[in-house]
């Protein structure tokens, strides 16, 4: 796992490692129900569930009904209060993109579990007496995400305050019921996890663990996340199989190497083969990245269907198989970049039509008012779309 990248710190490394040599473990990993599908962003810690689950530890992965209902905080603001019906829709979409990852039906399988259940029926007078009194003020205030709110002299509410309690009931309802002993999140949840074997020691006196993995950021050091534009969504109705794809393609060449290690399984040996690979032969490395990341998610029928269309695409010039944007009459050519998702925004595609990045068979656009035509779109050298 450390050779692979996927270790950031842990509330006790060697106590982790004797743990994990000692029998099979049950670990969980939790998500909020914010959106009906994992992203790029979520998958460094999936990944490691999948590993841990090759070498017989059993994966619990958790999905907060009612924690979602709250919100994390993490935000400079509070996030829109999801209702029951959404969560419930979402809930649905998280288990798809989970069953890519971990093997549900299988000895050790992986269990999905919503923390609505206990929640529901927790008074909030017995959750005051029970958690209310393992919890430190003066520790929860110090927590990163809580202080950078309170020093910008940001809105926090008393509902976002009492998520990191949420989260460690949960881990001490996970170790009651599931003898679940490790927690395994990013790095940014560090805060809120060590909350929960601190309960889990003050009430039951048992061991616990916490391994954080690292954030993955884009080259520029942006934080993957679906609320960034950057990321590619694992559920087929988010993103085809040729978008996950080209994700992948398109990486840096500086992140090859790092992505080849957490999205794939391919030996570290054949990846410090690739890795060392130079000039244009990088691009090669590149493909073998896309397409075993994209059978890990989407199947390999799937990840050979999209290495053709990128083929045909890039290096024939035919439009076979791409994405598609059908044109309503009078269409910008700023709306069809937007509806190809190569912009996230009116402004963001008008940015890239006067820095010269957009281009409709073989005309550059140069006016941002123009009229779309029906051919390929290309935005940058490697995001295309046909334009019907």
């Amino acid at each position: 796992m450390e050779a692979r990248g996927f270790l950031n710190q842990s509330t006790d490394m060697e106590g982790l490692d004797a743990h994990f040599a000692s029998g099979a473990r049950a670990v969980y990993l939790g998500c909020d129900p914010s959106a009906d599908s994992l992203h790029i962003g979520h998958l460094v810690p999936v990944m490691m569930m999948r590993w841990l689950q090759k070498f017989g530890h059993r994966p619990i992965l958790l999905v907060g009904g009612a924690t979602g209902q709250i919100g994390d905080p993490d935000k400079d603001t509070e996030r829109p209060l999801l209702d029951m019906a959404a969560i419930a829709a979402n809930l649905a979409g998280l288990k798809r993109s989970y069953e890519k990852f971990v093997r549900f039906e299988c000895e050790g399988a992986a269990a999905m579990v919503d923390n609505n259940d206990w929640f529901k029926d927790v008074g909030y007078l017995s959750f005051l007496r029970e958690v209310g009194t393992c919890v430190s003020v003066n520790k929860l205030i110090t927590l990163d995400r809580i202080k950078k709110r309170l020093d910008a002299d940001l809105h926090l509410s008393f509902l976002e305050l009492n998520y990191p309690l949420l989260q460690s009931y949960d881990f001490m309802i996970l170790n009651r019921d599931y003898g679940c002993t490790v927690q395994i999140c990013g790095a940014d949840q560090w805060g809120n996890a060590i909350g929960g074997v601190d309960l889990i020691r003050r009430k039951t006196g048992g061991e616990s663990f916490v391994l954080t993995a690292p954030l993955l950021t884009a080259a520029n050091g942006q934080k993957m996340g679906k609320t960034m534009g950057n990321a590619a969504w694992v559920n087929e109705d988010r993103a085809s199989a040729f978008d996950y794809y080209q994700y992948f393609r398109n990486a840096d060449d500086a992140m090859v190497g790092k992505m080849l290690r957490i999205f794939t399984e391919l030996s570290l040996d054949e990846i410090a083969r690739l890795e060392a690979l130079e000039g244009a032969e990088l691009n090669e490395a590149k493909k073998i990245l896309a397409y075993e990341a994209t059978k890990i998610c989407r199947g390999e029928e799937a990840a050979r269907s999209a290495e053709a269309v990128a083929a045909a695409a890039f290096e024939q010039g035919s439009g076979e198989g791409l994405p598609q944007v059908r044109l309503i009459p009078k269409m910008s050519v700023v709306d069809a970049v937007v509806a190809a998702g190569f912009a996230s925004s009116n402004s963001e595609a008008r940015r890239l039509i006067s820095g010269g990045g957009v281009v409709i068979d073989d005309a550059k656009i140069e006016d941002a008012a123009a009229t779309a035509m029906p051919g390929i779109l290309t935005v940058g050298k490697k995001r295309k779309a046909v334009l019907k």
